[in-house]
C-alpha cells in the first residue's frame, strides 16, 4: 500500500498558473505508474495526465500544451504544473498510483487506454482548483 497527500490547489483567474504536488509514501522507484485525475462538481472523475517509471507522459487531448506532469524521485513527489488556466479546469484534482506495478511491465501506463480510475488502486485525498473569469 502507499499513502498519497495533494497540495498546491487554490483559486485563480483565467490565465493564471497552478503547480500541485503529491508525495507519496512509498519510494516512487517502486511504483511504475502514476497519475493526475480530477472531478468537477457534478461530473465522473476523469483522467488528466500519467506518468512512468522512465519519465513517459500522455495527456488528456483537454490539457495538452498547458499542462506538465513531473517527477522528482529523490523527494518522493509527484508534480502537476498547470498554466493557461481556463474556467473548465475547475476540479478537485487527484493523484493516484498503480501499486501492483502491473500496467507499466505489461507496457499499459502511457496509453489513453490507462487513463481510467479503475486503473490505479491508490489514492490521494484531492487539491481543490478552482479557475473564474
Amino acid at each position: 500500500q502507499v499513502q498519497l497527500m495533494e497540495s498546491g490547489g487554490g483559486s485563480v483567474q483565467v490565465g493564471g498558473s497552478l503547480k500541485l504536488s503529491c508525495v507519496a509514501s512509498k519510494h516512487m522507484n517502486s511504483m511504475g505508474c502514476m497519475a493526475w485525475f480530477r472531478q468537477a462538481a457534478g461530473k465522473e472523475r476523469e483522467g488528466v495526465a500519467i506518468i512512468d517509471s522512465a519519465g513517459d507522459t500522455i495527456y488528456a487531448d483537454s490539457v495538452k500544451g498547458r499542462f506538465t506532469v513531473s517527477q522528482d524521485n529523490a523527494v518522493n513527489t509527484l508534480y502537476l504544473q498547470m498554466s493557461s488556466l481556463k474556467v473548465e479546469d475547475t476540479a478537485m484534482y487527484y493523484c493516484a498510483a498503480d501499486p501492483s506495478g502491473h500496467l507499466f511491465s505489461g507496457g499499459y501506463c502511457t496509453t489513453h487506454g490507462a487513463m481510467v480510475p479503475a486503473s490505479f488502486g491508490s489514492w490521494g485525498q484531492g487539491t481543490q482548483v478552482t479557475v473564474s473569469s
